[in-house]
């Protein structure tokens, strides 16, 4: 196991009708005057926006709002937010969503806490140093951006989705009501789950040993999600289900299972560049795009996938490890379509033609590789494309 420090500052607030308790939040903060930022209109139409508003007004705390997050969230809305804080002297965001919500938020903070340009900071050109603090009220089970220190945006004039990961970007509080996930669809309740399932893997396919303990968080959080998605997509009102993907997303991101290994993250880079050129959502582009890098990654260690093999998916051990290790990927692609899922290029709309362009904006800005379990070159992220586009040939 490496050495690591590991702080989580995030204060999870967790159970029914825990939005109610908003204002308590802010106030215990500091925050004096809000921007409420939300996304589509179902913040709306479910009426949870206006019963945060009421709770805000009935504490007499300022606010103002903002809507229209779209997933994969954008660099625009993201300057129009920071010009709203500025003219309103906002001290406190407050996102209302799922994952993009809170990465706009985060990136709203930042750009209200610098004098330049917040892309500044996704550039590489500057470093952040403060940012004005963010809380959550979680809508959906996925991204795990309520206590990650990430956040991802999209600048339109070049499509880039970029992520950014610093500790100052950890929300301060997130209020996890699981009732209020009832009325997701089942694909966004299926793709919540698969990045969920993501986050966990990109810290568990990693050459460090000696981390049992933290392998066996990995697996077992990969077994509930793999358990609990199926119950929740049958009955939307399954509380308990609810509740364990929304618990199991918030700590997905959030590095207790990454702590002390070497992590990889090159499935997630190149799924931002097929998300943000064809707006996929992105747990689909996942499904897609992670048994592809595994079916290209999987002899560096076949010992680590035969492992996943056995302990995730119950297979007999096997003295043939090719064998296993394959057997192991092809289950996780079998899981991904039985939810509804899509598995190949044709279905998230990707194109064989596009390859060289994704290649490209993987590697905008990397020095060179992507990963670091296998570092991938241009060579090595055309075949991993390529895998994924020959799935369409199943």
């Amino acid at each position: 196991m490496e050495n690591f420090i590991y702080h989580s500052p995030t204060k999870f607030i967790f159970g029914k009708d825990t939005e109610c308790t908003v204002a308590e939040q802010i106030h215990a903060l500091g925050g004096t005057r809000v921007l409420v930022h939300y996304g589509s209109a179902s913040a709306v139409r479910s009426g949870l926006l206006d019963r945060i508003l009421s709770c805000l007004d009935a504490a007499g705390l300022p606010h103002i709002e903002l809507g229209g997050v779209k997933p994969n969230p954008r660099d625009s809305l993201v300057y129009k937010g920071i010009a709203l804080g500025r003219k309103e002297n906002i001290d406190f965001i407050l996102a209302v969503g799922g994952g993009s919500v809170i990465d706009s938020s985060k990136a709203i903070g930042l750009g209200l806490a610098y004098e330049g340009d917040f892309w500044d900071f996704y550039s590489q050109k500057a470093v952040p140093k403060a940012t004005i603090p963010v809380g959550s009220v979680l809508t959906i089970a996925a991204a795990g951006s309520e206590s990650s220190n990430a956040a991802v945006i999209t600048q339109e004039k070049t499509m880039l989705k970029r992520a950014l990961n610093y500790e100052i970007l950890r929300p301060r509080f997130a209020i996890l009501n699981p009732e209020l996930t009832y009325t997701l669809p089942p694909y966004q309740t299926a793709s919540g789950a698969v990045d969920i399932m993501a986050h966990i893997l990109e810290r568990y396919i990693s050459d460090t040993t000696g981390v049992e303990f933290t392998d066996r968080l990995c697996e077992g959080t990969v077994l509930t999600v793999m358990s609990e998605l199926p119950k929740v997509l049958k009955n939307p009102f399954d509380y308990d289900g609810r509740a364990n993907l929304m618990f199991a997303a918030a700590l997905s991101h959030n590095n207790i299972f990454g702590v002390g290994r070497v992590q990889d993250w090159a499935s997630h880079k190149m799924e931002h560049e097929l998300s943000g050129l064809y707006d996929v959502a992105h747990g689909a582009g996942l499904a897609v795009m992670m048994p592809a890098w595994m079916l290209n990654v999987y002899q560096h260690n076949l010992d680590r996938f035969c492992q996943f093999a056995v302990r995730v998916f119950g297979k007999s051990p096997s003295e043939d490890k090719d064998t296993l290790a394959k057997a192991g990927i092809e289950e996780l692609r079998s899981f991904f379509r039985s939810v509804g899922m899509p598995v190949s290029f044709r279905e998230i709309g990707a194109k064989r033609e596009d390859i060289p362009l994704l290649v490209e904006k993987t590697l905008t800005g990397t020095g060179g590789t992507v990963g670091s379990f296998v570092p991938l070159n241009a060579a090595l992220l055309t075949k991993c494309f390529e895998t994924a586009a020959n799935f369409d040939h199943e």
